[in-house]
């Protein structure tokens, strides 16, 4: 099960400027080169690059192919952190610098680039409060004061794709209130999303409802209103020509270009038509995608969303 994974860039403001860079700065050498890492208890690996050296901040390096089978970098970072922290550093009173790089395709409105990843607060092997901020290449290598390879690794290894049962779920669009979606339980930014929302909040939002951005969080950091209004247009006007589920991101862009919207709204709407990535209820766990967005469009008493359902024919 995974969570939102935002097209742009990660939520919260950069955490550490450009003088903490250099002051973290020192030549250090490779010391793992782990194209397999895995966590314990954790679906998922990542391609592990781990600088070190006597006196200095160990740097680790994450590399993991957009939508691989597991846990995604974003969403399993705390665990991820903690575990190449415990594993490979456990003499460190802090967890190593973090880095992540998510592979995405060629053509994806998501970017594929180095994030610096730092935490706001670390217990024993277990750092909280990720904070995202973006870093270069070139940054990033006078970070470490050595090479770092951009890729996934040689020794990278698919899983293999087993054949799967019969029946095959179809993927369906559809209109969806969202004061019908369970209460979300976001797992971050427990300042602006603590508890999720009670029934009585939903109704008032309803009634008053919130427009404009926020500056807490990318989850709040537009008007979900507008983005929705074009995710309804984008859902008529696919279904009268028979957009292919697999297609509909490409189809929502390409109506967010025509309509001037912005890059948050882009990268939002994006977000509610990626099938990797939309908002899916579920009747056993609450959601399998999306409880961050739908506790936003809950503060801003939106009411009607779109959501991905898997449908089997009768």
């Amino acid at each position: 099960m995974t969570d939102d994974l935002p097209a742009g860039p990660a939520p919260g403001p950069a955490p550490r400027g450009q003088d903490e860079l250099r002051a973290l700065s020192a030549p250090r050498r490779l010391s793992v080169d782990d194209h397999m890492f895995t966590a314990p208890g954790l679906p998922g690996t990542f391609r592990l690059q781990l600088f070190t050296a006597a006196g200095a901040r160990p740097v680790a390096v994450a590399t993991q192919i957009a939508r691989e089978e597991g846990l995604g970098l974003m969403n399993g970072v705390e665990r991820y952190a903690g575990a190449v922290w415990e594993r490979h550093c456990p003499a460190e009173d802090q967890p190593p610098v973090w880095v992540e790089r998510q592979l995405w395709p060629e053509g994806s409105v998501q970017d594929t680039r180095f994030r610096r990843v730092a935490f706001t607060e670390a217990d024993r092997y277990r750092p909280r409060g990720p904070r995202w901020s973006a870093i270069t290449h070139e940054q990033l290598q006078d970070l470490v004061g050595a090479a770092v390879a951009t890729d996934r690794g040689a020794g990278h290894m698919p899983r293999i794709e087993e054949p799967e049962p019969q029946p095959q779920p179809q993927l369906v669009f559809e209109k969806f209130a969202v004061v019908r979606l369970a209460r979300p339980q976001p797992f971050r930014e427990p300042t602006c999303m603590p508890a999720g929302a009670p029934w009585w909040r939903r109704w008032m939002r309803q009634v008053l409802p919130r427009r404009g951005a926020r500056s807490c969080c990318w989850y709040h950091g537009g008007d979900w209103h507008t983005v929705n209004a074009m995710a309804l247009q984008v859902l008529k006007r696919a279904r009268a020509r028979s957009v292919d589920p697999e297609d509909m991101e490409e189809f929502a862009l390409a109506h967010a270009a025509a309509a001037g919207a912005t890059q948050w709204q882009t990268e939002a709407l994006a977000t509610l038509f990626n099938t990797a990535d939309a908002i899916q209820p579920s009747s056993e766990t609450r959601y399998i995608n999306g409880q961050h967005r739908a506790q936003a469009m809950l503060d801003a008493g939106v009411r009607r969303t779109v959501v991905l359902r898997a449908v089997y024919a009768p």
